[in-house]
């Protein structure tokens, strides 16, 4: 005879642990293939800008060469400290950038969740994003000074908005009987949140940390000029001062390279906490 099946019933007690789906991995040539196929585009780029400075179709004093900008990267490194210059501004981004993540997680988590946070939150939020960021720079100047606290909060409140968005719809598009239903098997609380409405959201709050990291790297280009003696900013105002336009775009090849990275490191996080995603797209 068959061994019986148990059913839990609801009432019953505590549920298990949740178990993740298992997942097909793809092969190390596929993998090595897409990142090829990635890095074509730059590399053509490249190639196409090399070429035509080299045969004298752009002027130099416009657009230096990529070798040009080798040179200047070395010059930087030695006598502008460049590793340091980048350190700042990567913790300026990363401080003021967690704080406004963090922030727009609970928010959007409270607004999704429950009446009461939307009546509190929604309103205010939805008003106070359609500010431009950088008309607030004159304000925090008064009220914070000109060291590093106008900045990271610039930096924060700019990552804040995209954050709440992402992660309200993310909640309110849970389907509402799935949380009956796991409430019914004894899952409430916390609990119910941490292995049920979060994981369901789960997409749109990578979403929202994607765009929330990119809009770090880009308010910290206006951050650093508020009075920045140290930092990418500083070497930009420096370069725009003296017209080294070849400085400038080693500085706007290193703002795009955080924004890049910061899109790496979203990705990582799409495959580490959902790795089943790999596949759903159409191949």
């Amino acid at each position: 005879m068959n061994a019986p099946i148990a059913i839990p019933v609801p009432g019953a007690g505590d549920v298990g642990p949740l178990v993740r789906p298992a997942v097909r991995r793809e092969s190390g040539r596929v993998s090595r293939l897409s990142l090829v196929r990635r890095a074509l585009g730059p590399i053509l780029v490249v190639a196409a800008w090399a070429i035509s400075t080299s045969l004298g179709l752009v002027d130099p004093s416009v657009l230096p060469s990529p070798a040009d900008l080798g040179g200047t990267v070395a010059r930087l490194w030695h006598e502008q400290s460049l590793a340091h210059q980048v350190g700042v501004s990567l913790s300026r981004a990363a401080v003021g950038g967690g704080l406004g993540v963090i922030l727009g997680l609970v928010l959007g988590v409270s607004a999704g969740l429950f009446r009461l946070g939307e009546e509190l939150f929604d309103a205010l939020l939805q008003m106070l994003r359609t500010v431009p960021f950088l008309a607030l720079v004159p304000l925090f100047i008064v009220w914070f000074g000109i060291d590093e606290t106008p900045k990271l909060i610039l930096i924060a409140l700019a990552t804040t908005f995209p954050m709440y968005l992402n992660t309200y719809a993310g909640v309110r598009n849970v389907d509402r009987k799935v949380i009956e239903a796991a409430k019914t098997f004894g899952l409430t609380g916390p609990r119910l949140i941490r292995e049920v409405v979060l994981p369901l959201a789960l997409p749109s709050i990578l979403t929202g940390l994607r765009f929330a990291l990119g809009v770090s790297v880009l308010v910290l280009i206006a951050a650093e000029q508020i009075n920045a003696s140290a930092g990418l900013g500083y070497l930009l105002n420096t370069a725009q001062l003296y017209q080294q336009v070849d400085v400038i775009l080693v500085c706007i090849a290193i703002y795009a390279a955080l924004g890049l990275g910061a899109d790496l490191i979203v990705r990582m996080l799409e495959r580490l906490l959902m790795p089943w995603r790999a596949g759903v797209a159409a191949r």
